[in-house]
């Protein structure tokens, strides 16, 4: 193992391979009006993405590494993917929110806000959600968050996949 393949092209090609399908799903979202919606299905092809990518870059890196691979190499080229993704959706989001769409939150607060009331939530409880919402709605917190939950998943995924395409030399007697 003192020879290992080089994984920073690796995370860098996959990574940018999942930021750019993630953001055409966005894009797709957008075009067809859903992107108000908080659509569990566009959350779970997004999830399948990203298992299906990671899972191809870590067999990826095993190849390029003479068939042998282990868990922590799975994990650090999978968790690599995952955060190079999360910059280019950040990149993405900063764009939409600036340029594509710069009402954006308001248009999601305002759905919100219909939310909370149906949810019988009192005037006061709506204002302090909205102050929170305000909160998190900042690009500097919302980026941090996308980073950690992207870093998170991809270890959950590449600790799972690593563990299944793990294989060292003494495997192999």
């Amino acid at each position: 193992m003192e020879n290992q393949a080089p994984s920073k092209g690796i995370m860098i090609n996959y990574g940018a391979i999942l930021g750019i399908v993630s953001v055409l799903v966005s894009l797709t979202v957008y075009a067809m009006g859903n992107h108000l919606e908080q659509d569990w299905k566009v959350g779970l092809l997004n999830f399948i993405l990203m298992i299906v990518i990671l899972s191809m870059g870590i067999k990826k890196y095993k190849e390029s590494n003479g068939g042998f691979l282990s868990w922590g190499q799975g994990v650090k080229v999978g968790v690599g993917i995952a955060v190079i993704s999360a910059i280019i959706g950040i990149l993405y989001n900063l764009l939409f929110t600036n340029v594509i769409e710069p009402d954006f939150m308001n248009q999601m607060l305002d759905k919100q806000r219909e939310l909370w009331a149906e949810n019988n939530m009192t005037e006061e409880q709506i204002e302090g959600a909205e102050g929170m919402f305000k909160t998190f709605s900042n690009p500097a917190i919302t980026s941090a968050i996308g980073i950690v939950f992207a870093a998170f998943l991809g270890f959950i995924i590449s600790a799972i996949a690593g563990a299944i395409m793990k294989k060292s030399a003494e495997d192999q007697y």
